[in-house]
């Protein structure tokens, strides 16, 4: 097999979901195909992915509530924490509409009117959040202040003040603060590529490049613009802005293939191409980064066309010294509607690496670091220094006015 079964048990191992792999039997099913491309020595593999066994039932259960529900991401990380166990018992929510789709999909959920409410009660061990976006650094300062670990949406924080406020109180308390950064931690090709890039698969990773495009309105699902936007969706001051909203996954992505553990914004840009109607509002952005185990560039925009079929057609690179990745996380344009492709090149072969089947290891990890004091799913440190430099690309953007 191209993709062996070592990297495979080593996957499955890394996402905590299977114990005993056992023989190499267990991995019938798994589909290879080949065809020569180009000639004799080019080869084009094509790999499907699947687990070994079927995921175990989640072998912890703690009891989370949901603290806002400002964008849809939080059904994804309502989602993520009962993989692992997590039993939802409360809510509070501060927009009707919002409040109204929650309780279509969660009718038995306590709701409450205040979000002390939910901070004083001794029976919730984590709070999550998907608050409008500078809402969500003081209630995590004061979630952590009364006992709770936090699971903020992205992005975390707004202002540097925030961030500062947020690190000193996880030093303070020592509670568990993480944020969900999706499209690393909840997509599966790019969990798959972390563990092959961790393995050496390609060699020491110089550099990554992440596009990251979005779609305004939505035709459905939970990425937040299956309805009308919201007035705050078009105020940077409360969103933070395009680099540092929609920029911090594609920068928490840049330090963890790069491994780097420090960075910073050599450059960054900000315009408003097309909604005169909205001023302040962003919609492209981009940025440089270097940082001391490799280098990154982002771009961002709100100009998904309606022919992709999805929210945006999110592409990563990966550059090593042996070979280099594509991750086409969310569709295959022309091709396939499939999402979670990975495209590995090296010396010997291409592979497309079929990542549908394979778990998804942040939820099952982080209940276990709630319960067990640990910091698996997440470096805390890691996701905080891309908070800060998503801040720092968003307060020095340069803002560029192209000509009709």
């Amino acid at each position: 097999m191209t993709t062996s079964l070592t990297e495979r048990r080593e996957f499955l191992k890394q996402a905590g979901l299977v114990g005993s792999l056992g023989s190499a039997a267990m991995m019938a099913g798994l589909s290879e195909s080949a065809m020569a491309f180009g000639g004799e020595t080019a080869r084009v593999v094509e790999d499907s992915v699947v687990p070994a066994q079927a995921e175990e039932a989640p072998k912890y259960h703690i009891k989370f509530a949901v603290c806002g529900m400002s964008h849809d991401h939080i059904y994804g990380m309502i989602g993520a924490v009962q993989r692992g166990g997590g039993e939802l018992v409360v809510a509070w929510g501060g927009e009707e509409d919002k409040l109204a789709l929650f309780h279509m999909r969660f009718p038995d959920v306590k709701v409450v009117a205040t979000q002390d409410e939910i901070l004083d009660d001794p029976a919730v061990q984590l709070v999550l959040t998907s608050q409008i976006a500078n809402e969500r650094a003081g209630l995590a300062v004061r979630a952590m202040k009364r006992g709770k670990d936090f699971l903020s949406d992205k992005p975390g924080m707004t202002t540097l003040d925030q961030l500062a406020e947020v690190r000193g109180t996880i030093a303070g308390t020592k509670r568990i603060y993480a944020i969900l950064y999706s499209e690393l931690l909840e997509v599966k090709a790019a969990v798959y590529a972390g563990v092959l890039v961790r393995q050496g698969a390609i060699g020491k990773v110089i550099q990554t490049i992440n596009i990251a495009p979005h779609q305004i309105v939505q035709g459905g699902g939970d990425s937040g613009g299956a309805m009308p936007r919201p007035n705050w969706f078009w105020n940077p001051d409360q969103v933070g802005g395009i680099l540092c909203d929609i920029g911090s996954h594609q920068v928490d992505q840049f330090l963890f293939y790069t491994g780097s553990t420090e960075a910073e914004v050599v450059e960054s840009q900000i315009a408003n191409v097309r909604h005169p109607q909205h001023p302040r509002f962003q919609d492209f952005g981009d940025m440089v980064l270097r940082g001391n185990r490799g280098l990154g560039y982002v771009r961002l925009d709100w100009f998904t066309p309606g022919g992709v079929g999805t929210w945006g057609d999110g592409r990563l690179f990966i550059l090593g010294t042996d070979g280099y990745m594509e991750i086409r996380k969310y569709t295959n344009i022309a091709v396939s509607r499939q999402g979670d492709n990975l495209f590995v090149v090296d010396s010997k072969q291409a592979r497309l690496i079929d990542c549908n089947a394979m778990p998804l290891p942040f939820g099952p990890q982080f209940v276990a670091d709630i319960v067990n004091r640990t910091h698996l799913a997440q470096n805390q440190d890691e996701a905080l220094l891309a908070a800060e430099l998503v801040i720092k690309a968003q307060s020095n953007a340069k803002w560029v006015k192209l000509q009709d």
